[in-house]
């Protein structure tokens, strides 16, 4: 017989973790099943990413972070995680991918390539991090061109080429550079991101300006081939040698994935998938999402601090349902 949970949770990141504290609390069986390792977004980010938001705004479950600086980095947000999940020994199934869902009779079925469950509620909370936006560009198959980064020190001495102007973008540029990588940014619009932090944006500037990072605005990237890459620039098509591409480009939720889910998406470039945002239940009865992923191709709406919150709105709607039925008001 299938294991059978209250609640089954796709993704271990911070939010999918909140939701099973939640869910834990409030008394309800729960497994979390994570394609990969635990926080496993986080741990795909650059190796010397600092966050945005203080350590204090990525808390759940009311553990303290206490970081060395009001920022902490990577490595110390994965030490936090990590105790997190070992002080309320959460029901983690890690490196497990879930390939199917069905329902029938009010119960869903879910089967992943190593085992199958039996929950009353699915909580998708899956991110974004896994499928990158395409440029759809010749060339974009070579393995030189790169959608993650992580570490500059493998650019060291090398012709690199960033697309964007983000905030990973800007991140990229500034570490290989500060390697000793040879690097030109391909930015579509007519400065770097106004989102980029605060405290970095003006250093890339300074440094396009000094001319240690070249900087083509208002410009696309056209093709990769082996040794160099086109650029159409407002002064017409340049070719220049090239070693890497790090097209930082951004990334998608699986949309597909929600589709086959029966989730409604909206018909605009947002595609954003419909839900109750007092509640976050979808239209589909019982599957809720959390975290970044209510936000379709908006992925800048939704943060770890301002969607810890989203795991006690769904047990809390959860719990209520649930009384709801025990008394024959379901």
């Amino acid at each position: 017989m299938n294991p059978q949970f209250d609640t089954l949770i796709i993704g271990g990141g911070p939010i999918g973790m909140s939701c099973a504290i939640a869910a834990q609390r409030a008394g309800l069986s729960y497994v979390i099943v994570e394609k990969g390792c635990l926080v496993n977004s986080l741990y795909n980010y650059p190796a010397n990413m600092t966050f945005f938001s203080t350590s204090e705004k990525l808390e759940i479950g009311g553990v303290p972070f206490v970081s060395n600086n009001i920022k902490p980095t990577r490595s110390e947000a994965l030490e936090y995680y990590r105790r997190v999940a070992a002080k309320f020994d959460l029901n983690l199934r890690l490196f497990e991918r879930v390939k199917t869902i069905s329902k029938t009779d009010e119960r869903y079925t879910i089967e992943t390539d190593k085992s199958r469950y039996s929950a009353r509620y699915i909580i998708v909370s899956t991110g974004f991090y896994d499928i990158p936006n395409l440029m759809d560009i010749p060339g974009e198959d070579l393995p030189k061109v790169k959608h993650y980064y992580q570490d500059p020190h493998f650019y060291a001495r090398q012709k690199v080429i960033v697309v964007g102007a983000n905030n990973s973008s800007v991140d990229a540029a500034l570490e290989t550079c500060r390697k000793g990588a040879e690097v030109t940014m391909v930015i579509r619009e007519n400065q770097i991101g106004e989102r980029v932090k605060y405290w970095v944006r003006p250093d890339v500037i300074n440094r396009i300006q000094e001319g240690s990072i070249k900087a083509y605005f208002n410009s696309n990237l056209l093709a990769v081939r082996e040794a160099e890459a086109d650029i159409q620039t407002p002064e017409g098509k340049i070719s220049v040698p090239n070693d890497f591409v790090l097209a930082m480009t951004g990334y998608k939720p699986d949309f597909a994935f929600l589709k086959n889910l029966g989730v409604n998406l909206s018909d605009d470039e947002v595609r954003l998938p419909e839900h109750n945002p007092e509640t976050m239940e979808t239209n589909v009865k019982g599957l809720y999402l959390a975290g970044v992923v209510c936000g379709g191709m908006n992925t800048h709406k939704w943060f770890i601090e301002n969607s810890r919150e989203h795991g006690d709105r769904i047990i809390g709607h959860i719990v209520k349902r649930e009384g709801e039925s025990v008394n024959g008001n379901g």
